[in-house]
């Protein structure tokens, strides 16, 4: 009984120890394993070029338009998985843990397979859509026909990812991403010129990592941590409404991201090549400088999670300001490094003219602005941690289409490509002060006001017993 008693504090290690430390550790032990993915992604097209066919790397680009559709719906399942999994563990109920791990996998797998034979019936179609045509077409269709079959696979595998992180095991999940990295640079030369497959090589290559994180992420959530229980058909026939209350605003609330992307592409191209490489730069450089805040999101769920489902509502509250200042602290940072490095930057990517100036400006002031793309990623953690999953959708689409193409075409009216992207920056300032606005109603009214009510109530009740004697 006692051993019992105990164990839901050793799985929930987040309700207790300082707060900023867990932000910190979380965030960075995840941005390790983002670093790898947007790493073996460089290299996937560094080795892509050699081929020297300028098709085959845009057949990647409309595959890749393909693949992050996709993987929307892992990303959906995952956040659901890690918010569910906490939540659980936080109120020292191990066996419901286990069970929503479980039932999120099982609905996992069926969707993305449903997904998968979907589109492998109709996968010419959206490629035309997205303008893929004659040879280029044919490539990309060739190598979605490899990878595509594992989007399965790659959705158990953020789950099993997302189980580890609400277990507090942030390093085992970013084992799983980094040895996933590993194995595909080993095998990127060996099939694409040892083997003479070429692209289609790179896409053998990128099917073996997804494989490797599944492995490496799942077994220590089966032996470790007991995460996960017998399947059965009951798991589908209870507690759905809280699965699919969080993964379905999750997984549009990620869809909104390349329709952002796509404006302001569209804009800069008004500008030349010049414009689009500028962009084409900073949108390498982003994920690798900021991969930390793009971690911050899935690193402070479990935090917040545990924190809620254990009712230690001031450690929620203080777990969301501890992200905001460590965002806040992290860019500032960042930002300095990016400024004194801004000369050799862009003669590493030889930029010129409009992507000179635009390289220049990102690597000055406008590094700051990821700060308020921070402040969303926390305030989104909180909505969908807190029960309003929602919001999140709310906010990442308002930014992304009305908070980035208004002022994008505005400031690219005044002054042409820098004036989009500084619009750009400025829409994200609105919408992270909206995010942040809600996220405090939604804490006021879950934290402070449940507390307010339950003493209204006490007093009431001893007024009336007062009365009685």
């Amino acid at each position: 009984m006692n051993e019992k008693a105990m164990q839901p504090q050793q799985d929930a290690v987040f309700v207790k120890g300082n707060l900023m430390r867990h932000v910190s550790i979380m965030s960075f032990t995840a941005s390790i394993g983002l670093m790898a993915i947007f790493a073996v992604d460089l290299v996937d097209m560094v080795f892509i070029a050699m081929l020297g066919n300028p098709s085959l790397a845009a057949a990647v680009g409309y595959a890749g338009s393909i693949l992050f559709f996709t993987s929307s719906i892992s990303i959906g399942l995952s956040i659901a998985a890690g918010v569910l999994v906490a939540r659980s563990l936080g109120a020292g109920q191990n066996t419901e843990a286990a069970d929503q791990a479980t039932r999120v996998m099982i609905v996992g797998f069926i969707v993305s397979a449903l997904v998968v034979i979907l589109l492998m019936a109709n996968l010419e179609k959206p490629l035309v859509f997205l303008g893929a045509g004659g040879e280029t077409l044919q490539l990309a269709l060739s190598y979605l026909r490899i990878l595509l079959p594992t989007m399965p696979i790659l959705m158990l595998a953020m789950v099993a990812m997302a189980v580890l992180r609400a277990h507090g095991d942030a390093k085992r999940a970013t084992a799983a991403t980094l040895l996933g990295g590993v194995v595909n640079a080993i095998l990127d030369p060996l099939l694409i010129f040892g083997a003479g497959f070429g692209l289609e090589g790179a896409a053998m290559a990128s099917a073996a990592a997804r494989i490797t994180i599944l492995i490496v992420a799942l077994l220590p959530v089966i032996r470790v941590y007991n995460g996960l229980s017998m399947p059965r058909i009951s798991l589908l026939t209870t507690d759905m409404g809280g699965l699919l209350g969080i993964a379905v605003p999750s997984i549009l609330a990620n869809v909104a991201t390349p329709i952002g992307t796509g404006i302001v592409t569209r804009e800069m191209a008004r500008f030349g090549t010049d414009a689009v490489a500028g962009m084409s730069v900073i949108g390498r450089l982003t994920p690798v400088a900021f991969a930390v805040v793009f971690a911050l999101s899935g690193a402070i769920g479990p935090i917040v999670g545990q924190n809620f489902g254990a009712k230690l509502y001031p450690r929620v509250r203080g777990a969301l300001n501890a992200a905001l200042l460590f965002v806040f602290v992290y860019v500032c940072i960042v930002a300095i490094v990016l400024y004194f490095l801004r000369q050799p930057i862009t003669q590493l990517f030889d930029a010129k003219g409009d992507a000179l100036a635009l390289v220049l400006l990102f690597c000055g002031p406008l590094a700051i602005a990821q700060i308020f793309n921070g402040w969303i990623f926390v305030s989104n953690a909180c909505f969908n941690n807190l029960g309003h999953p929602v919001y999140a959708t709310w906010v990442n689409w308002g930014r992304h289409t009305l908070g980035t193409w208004l002022p994008v075409t505005i400031g690219a009216s005044i002054a042409g490509a820098s004036g989009a992207l500084v619009g750009q920056a400025l829409g994200g300032i609105v919408f992270a002060a909206l995010a942040l606005w809600l996220a405090n109603r939604v804490l006021t009214n879950e934290l402070e006001l449940p507390d307010r009510h339950r003493f209204d109530h006490e007093a009431r009740m001893h007024i009336l017993q007062s009365r009685r004697h």
